[in-house]
């Protein structure tokens, strides 16, 4: 049973590409490159800011009501390049498709993270109870990032030179969309190895959710976040592999990925939040071999089990990787029985990423 929150309680704002891979590309003696770069991190500074004070306040979007059908209601709105939120609204739950392509993937992207929550785990929309499914496309000039602000999902359209349009990834918008199935559940505090968690549920199911959508079970998964969203001038095919941490980019202006894939590579810092976009390698990694050890589809077995921890209500806000180690084992056993396939999976990815 999920646990009960607040929706401001702990919400954050949460970018899909780190700050440490822009802070890179702001130092680009390319100023066209170091410009957006450095316009995409003052606008997400300011953005931190203001939900920080919004969840001091306890500012919350409005109480969701339970939906009379199994349907998403989403409505995707145009920012024009702007910074004010939410837009003109251009698309709204039913309507015919735009010729907007990226209102339509937006919207598309919506539905499928729905999709995979309703069906694959029962879950009426990302707090449970039928929350409508709100974005806002074209933010701000050459912005190159997409996030997640506590009550509503924002696209940016990339400079078309490190990034290209946010939406091209459906994983991108599921990996969002599901820092809200976190805020409405275990609420995971965002530092630390909570806070890498927190961004490894969202790659997890972002992974899932594109793997629903195409139909492909474990072994014909690609396991990355974001392929398709690096630029023609980045040497890299994602921005993070959950199958081989590490490996996703490696460019001589973005310098190359720091994602470990084991405890032995656990890197301490006291930037992003304490390193929740470079840990978060390491649960991602335990979760592809699980689902990779299971085989099938995905979203089934080793989704089922990673759904049924981060919702459970055993989860602390300030857990950390041993503590959801220990309880997805114990989540396999009550579902799975002990001793099965699933049990063994479990204790060999948590093994192999130095946390049996």
């Amino acid at each position: 049973m999920d646990a009960f929150l607040s929706p401001a309680h702990h919400s954050v704002f949460c970018t899909v590409v780190p700050p440490h891979l822009l802070d890179k590309a702001a130092r680009s003696a390319d100023s066209a490159r170091a410009d957006a770069a450095q316009r995409t991190l003052e606008l997400d500074a300011s953005l931190r800011t203001r939900r920080r004070i919004s969840a001091v306040r306890g500012i919350a979007p409005a109480a969701a009501e339970v939906p009379a059908a199994d349907g998403p209601r989403r409505t995707v709105y145009d920012a024009q390049h702007r910074t004010r939120l939410p837009g003109k609204k251009v698309r709204e739950e039913g309507a015919e498709a735009v010729k907007d392509a990226t209102v339509n993937r937006a919207y598309a992207g919506l539905g499928a993270t729905y999709e995979l929550f309703l069906k694959g785990y029962g879950r009426h929309s990302i707090d449970g109870s039928g929350l409508a499914l709100d974005a806002s496309v074209h933010y701000g000039e050459d912005y190159n990032n997409a996030f997640w602000d506590g009550q509503q999902m924002v696209f940016g359209d990339g400079d078309g030179d490190l990034f290209l349009d946010f939406t091209v990834s459906v994983d991108v918008i599921g990996h969002e969309l599901t820092h809200g199935v976190t805020q409405y559940t275990a609420n995971l505090d965002y530092h630390g190895q909570s806070g890498a968690l927190n961004e490894s549920m969202s790659d997890v199911f972002g992974s899932l959710i594109k793997q629903y959508s195409l139909g492909q079970t474990a072994d014909q998964a690609d396991w990355l976040i974001g392929a398709g969203l690096l630029g023609p001038n980045v040497s890299g095919v994602a921005l993070r592999s959950m199958k081989a941490p590490g490996t996703a980019y490696d460019d001589d202006e973005l310098g190359k990925d720091p994602q470990p894939a084991t405890m032995d590579g656990y890197v301490t810092t006291s930037r992003d939040n304490g390193g929740v976009h470079i840990n978060s390698g390491i649960p991602n990694h335990a979760f592809y071999i699980a689902a990779s050890e299971l085989g099938g589809k995905a979203w089934e077995r080793a989704g089922q089990i990673w759904y049924d921890t981060l919702t459970g209500g055993q989860l602390a806000e300030k857990a950390d990787f041993a503590d959801f180690a220990r309880l997805s084992v114990a989540a396999a056993v009550a579902r799975y029985g002990d001793g099965g396939a699933e049990h063994r999976a479990l204790q060999k990815a948590w093994a192999t990423v130095g946390l049996g």
